[in-house]
Parts: structure tokens; sequence; C-alpha cells
């Protein structure tokens, strides 16, 4: 892709005023801003490959450590580089100096890199050399420790994996803000949600299901999962993968797929949007619905304007969950959706002689899992919760690493009646934490609990949205999620203020409490 320079790049409003032509500070504030986008373009491509590609042995990732740590470097000094503040003080004086001028756009971007621009020049270079450094030595003995099922082979960079957030969250932290230092490590992902808020979401929704699921896992009319096991070749269920998350919307002229110890999506820019997934022979369910939901995630980075300024970023970790989210549970495991996948499955694996019904019911059925990826829809939350409760006590002292995984096996057993039988299948799971994303986690229950209250909503402009899913017509849903969620990019100061202004309010989990109630009384006979 070419660079984009023109100063019309970022999306915006007709009635918009384009500050670069009143105002020189600004046009070369966006020409350095372009600068450092691409730079972190590239990160993203060495970072991908990395995780894909990269030859896994700890000599070759102590020098892609070091490359990070330069690359990140570089990229830290030219984003704290105090000529970064100067222009956008001067491109503000420039928006008072013109108050017949409609800048709004110009406005926003500026307070978004006024924030930015802080909160990093109060990390100092070194830490975020380290951080970088280390990161790609703890994700590699994460990986070993994993492959080993051993968690001490993983907890001395754990440790330092945690001391290293805290410290930077520290130093990111306003010294005159009140936040708790989760808070300020969830504003990374989740931009204007404390931690206060997600206990009130949070602790509504596990009232809920806590007794639902009781319920459910009571019932005596529980799906059959014969028809997800067997023997279905790896390529063919990557065929059939790239075939639907293509149909959805997914543009592999701009993006490709691979294959990855933990799926993932990653938009090296928005022309170069790549997806992982993983499958096994045995079982086709995992791999299916992984390329789905990080095609969800790629649909999101694709339709977003294409700028390479922040105010067209993705505006959270939330929304972007909530896209892919939308699309693996709204869509892909709606009996609409395998009205329409079923011909498809059987021209592709040949002898496949289950109904809509059975396949249908076997994608839903709830069974408490040890993993979080494979665990449904119905029980995943508790896995969030889990994670996010434990990062939350380490963050505030009440928790010591080396007890990570006493209290995992422990809130796995309270939590979902499981008995973990070893670390690999327990704590060592993610690979999160040795990628220092503390606060990550609690975004993917605020993702679930957003794209439920999407669909709602998405169902009444589009009263036909079942009709149109079983034609494999997915085009009218793909344009709703842009106009109410793509193409705002970070215009809003959050998730609940996006929420309110495009769907009339907040984020409420009762949407996602009340579809998966209906659903699964219905699927259970409750």
């Amino acid at each position: 892709m070419g660079v984009e320079m023109d100063g019309d790049v970022h999306h915006k409003a007709d009635n918009m005023d384009r500050l670069e032509d009143v105002s020189g500070a600004y046009k070369e504030l966006l020409a350095k801003l372009n600068t450092i986008t691409q730079l972190g373009r590239c990160q993203a491509v060495i970072g991908y490959d990395q995780q894909v590609f990269m030859p896994k042995n700890s000599e070759t990732a102590a020098e892609r450590g070091a490359q990070m740590s330069a690359l990140s470097s570089v990229i830290h000094n030219m984003s704290t580089d105090k000529g970064i503040m100067e222009l956008i003080s001067r491109s503000e004086s420039d928006i008072a100096s013109n108050p017949g001028g409609k800048f709004g756009e110009a406005a926003r971007l500026l307070e978004i890199e006024r924030r930015d621009f802080l909160k990093n020049e109060r990390v100092p270079a070194e830490l975020a050399a380290r951080a970088a450094g280390h990161q790609a030595k703890a994700q590699q003995s994460w990986q070993v420790a994993r492959a080993s099922s051993d968690f001490a082979l993983f907890e001395s960079d754990l440790s330092e994996c945690f001391s290293i957030a805290k410290e930077k969250a520290e130093c990111k932290r306003d010294p005159d803000s009140k936040l708790s230092l989760y808070s300020q490590m969830i504003d990374d992902f989740e931009i204007g949600m404390e931690k206060e808020r997600i206990d009130e979401l949070f602790g509504e929704i596990r009232e809920a299901l806590v007794p639902l699921i009781a319920k459910v896992l009571k019932s005596e009319n529980k799906p059959k999962k014969d028809c997800l096991v067997g023997s279905f070749p790896v390529d063919k269920q990557a065929e059939i993968a790239n075939r639907l998350v293509s149909a959805i919307g997914y543009n592999t002229d701009f993006g490709r797929t691979d294959v990855s110890t933990h799926p993932f999506s990653s938009p090296c820019s928005p022309k170069d949007v790549r997806i992982t997934s993983r499958f096994t022979e045995g079982e086709w369910r995992e791999g299916l619905i992984a390329t789905i939901h990080e095609g969800g995630h790629a649909i999101y980075e694709q339709s977003r304007p294409s700028s390479p300024y922040k105010i067209d970023s993705a505006l959270s970790l939330g929304a972007h969950e909530s896209q892919s989210l939308f699309w693996e549970r709204h869509v892909a495991l709606s009996k609409a959706f395998w009205r329409y996948a079923m011909p498809l499955m059987k021209e592709t694996f040949g002898d496949f002689d289950y109904s809509v019904d059975e396949v249908y019911g076997a994608v839903n059925a709830v069974s408490p899992s040890f993993i979080r990826v494979k665990a449904d829809e119905l029980t995943y939350p508790l896995h969030v919760i889990l994670r996010y409760q434990i990062e939350s006590d380490i963050v505030a002292g009440d928790l010591e690493v080396k007890d990570i995984p006493k209290r995992w096996n422990d809130d796995m057993k309270s939590l979902l009646d499981v008995d973990v039988e070893n670390d690999a299948q327990g704590c060592l799971q993610d690979m999160h934490w040795s990628a220092l994303a503390i606060g990550y986690f609690p975004t993917y229950l605020i993702g679930a609990a957003t794209a439920a209250q999407l669909e709602h909503f998405c169902r009444k402009d589009i009263p036909d949205f079942d009709d149109l899913v079983e034609k494999g017509e997915f085009s009218k849903l793909k344009d709703w999620l842009t106009e109410k969620v793509h193409r705002h990019g970070s215009r809003f100061k959050s998730l609940d203020d996006m929420l309110e202004s495009q769907l009339g309010e907040k984020l409420n989990p009762k949407y996602f409490i009340d579809y998966l109630t209906a659903k699964y009384s219905e699927l259970y006979k409750l």
C-alpha cells in the first residue's frame, strides 16, 4: 500500500473544513503521525511473523526480541518527541484563530493525539524497550511451558510481565488521576471503562448465568454432538472455513489466513489484515468457528476508514470483540446460518448426513470446558470473569504469581465444577499475559454483551435478518455494522458513548442475558 499523505484521508463529515489548508503546523503533524503509524505497521508484520512463521527456538526469539526492541525504541522516541506536542499546541491555536471554521474532526484528532502523547511521554524509552524485549522472551518461555505443561518454566518471566505492566501503568497514569492502577491498565484496551463499571456489568451477568447454567446442565434434553467428530481432513476444513469467512465479508484480496497455536487477527494495515486459525482432523467445529470469529475482527479493520491516523482506528477492544462475536455467535451459531451452510458442508465433506437441527444443537451444546477458546457461549463468560479476577488481584497485591495455578484450579472448580488436570489445560492456555496484555481479558465479555445489544437493534432495523442469513446474503448486516460501528473509528470517547449515540443507550447486559436465556431455554427445553 502506498503512503497516505493527503490531508483528506481520514473520514470526516461533509460539512467539516480541512485544518491543513490553513495550518502548516497541522499539515506537518499529519506527516509525522503518518510516519509513526507506518513504523507501527512494520512492527505488526514482524510480530505476525513471530507468531506464525518464525523458527521456534530461544536463539531466534532473542534475535527477534532485539529487533522488536530496536523498532519499539524508534517508535517510542518519535511518538514522544516534544516537537509533536508543539505541533499539537500550534494546531489547536490555529483552530482558535479561525473561529468561523468547522474543524470538529481535526479537534478530535488533536485531542486523541494529546492524550496519547502525554501517556507515552511518561513512559521512559528504556522501559518501552525493556517491555518489548521481555515480551519476545516471555512468549517463547510461555510456549515452552505450555508444551511441557509446567507453570514453573514460565513463572519467573510471567512475574516480570506483571511487574513491567504495572510499571508502565504507573508511568502512564496522570499524576492527578484517581484511577486505580488496574483501571489504568484497562484503559489501554477499553478506553473510558473503569474497573467499577466492569464489576457492575460482570456482577449482573454472573448473577444471571450461574443459575441458568445449572438448569441447562441438569436438563435431560441435551443435544447430541456426534456430527462434530469423525475424520475431517484439515485441508477440507480450511477450505470450507475460508469459503464461509469470505461469504460473510472478509476480503481475502487484502488478507490471508494461516495456522497458529492461538487463533488471532493482525491488522498490518487496512489493506493487509491477516487472520489465523487452528484445525484438528478429528473435530471440525473449533477451526471453522475460530475462523469466522477472527474474520469478524478482520471485517472491522477492513471496513473502517483507512487513514493512518488514530481517529480512524478501532475504538476499543470491546468494540472489536463485539464484531467478531456478532458474526460468530449471532450469525454462525444461528439456525438460519446452518440452513445456509449445510449444503456446503455436505459438498466439502461428502458423507455428512445430518439435519440442520442436529448440527445447530451440536454447535451450541453446553459442556463446561478447560479451555476458554473452546468454551460454549453460555459458560464462556465465567472463563473471562475468572481471568479478570485473577489479574486484578495480582495487580492489587492480593495474589502472588506463584499462586496462580492453585487459584485458577480452585476457581474453575467453584465456577464451572471442572477439575483442571494440568497447567496446559489451565493457567498456561492463553498467550495474553506473556504479551504484557494485563487488562485485556475483560474486553472479551464486554464485547459479548455489546454483540448481543447490536444484534437486538440490528434485527429491529433489518426484520428479515434470519432470511438474509439463510440465503447467504450477509452484505446488509455488514453494512449496518459499518454504519453503527466501523465508520466511526475513535470519534467517540468510549464504547458507552458510541452505543448511546448509535443505539440510544449505553452498554446494557440485559440484551446479553435475555439472548442467552431465550436461546438455551429453547434448546434445552427448560
